[in-house]
């Protein structure tokens, strides 16, 4: 099965049947990612006036309570109410799906004082042009979920995420667990400078953290379908997916 799409460039199409999915699996169990020592999310059968929603204990059906923290242990979706003291739902940010997307690998500078950072300068060497509408940032070649809590992973300069907000990205997405230092004392200057938050807040951009890109996954352009949960949150657990551009 093919699907053609019109671009403002070219003609393309993908194979819907091929979908490279770049999220981790939310479970109970390892291996699962996890980061600022958040505990992890909770998948228990429902108990409730004798109710049990578990098939297995001898209730009628299974039923699940789900417990999560997008922001700490899954592959996840944040829009500007990540910052606001309104709130702002990631699903009024996020009205579209489907978007033109380019994946580059980055490896991060180390700097003197022994953090690992993603630069302006750097981005300025690999972004293509045009500058794509969403851009999926590999910086950690690895899809294997781990504990980042008290790793201090590396992290997008400021510079770095005012420079694609610049540009007009309006996604951003990257296998790091957050486009900031790990303890940078609630500043957030990476998610500011994208969001353009306090002066010109960009209310349709948005930032996707802790994806699972496998490492032989090439770079370059592809149908990037991200969709969120429809929740009162600033956040959402989030499968985004990728599709390969083929020729026609």
């Amino acid at each position: 099965m093919r699907l053609w799409l019109e671009l403002p460039d070219r003609r393309a199409a993908i194979d819907p049947t091929r979908p490279i999915r770049l999220a981790y699996p939310i479970r109970n169990a390892a291996p699962v990612p996890r980061a600022f020592g958040l505990p992890p999310a909770r998948i228990a059968p429902v108990r409730s006036d004798g109710f049990i929603g578990c098939v297995a204990e001898g209730g009628p059906c299974n039923c699940d309570r789900i417990e999560l923290i997008a922001h700490a242990h899954c592959t996840h979706t944040e829009c500007l109410g990540h910052l606001t003291s309104e709130p702002i739902r990631i699903a009024d940010c996020l009205t579209r799906s489907l978007f033109r997307a380019y994946l580059v690998s980055i490896e991060p500078l180390r700097l003197r004082n022994g953090d690992a950072v993603i630069t302006a300068e750097q981005l300025q060497q690999r972004l293509p042009q045009p500058v794509p509408e969403a851009l999926i940032l590999r910086a950690l070649r690895g899809d294997m979920p781990r504990d980042f809590s008290g790793t201090n992973p590396p992290y997008l300069t400021p510079g770095a995420a005012e420079l694609l907000a610049h540009l007009g990205v309006q996604h951003l997405l990257t296998d790091l667990p957050s486009v900031d230092r790990e303890q940078d004392g609630g500043r957030l200057l990476a998610h500011r400078a994208f969001w353009n938050y306090p002066a010109q807040p960009r209310l349709e951009a948005t930032i996707s953290e802790l994806l699972r890109i496998p490492p032989t996954l090439p770079d370059g352009e592809y149908l990037l379908e991200l969709q969120v949960l429809d929740l009162d949150s600033d956040a959402s657990p989030s499968i985004p997916t990728l599709y390969a551009l083929l020729e026609p």
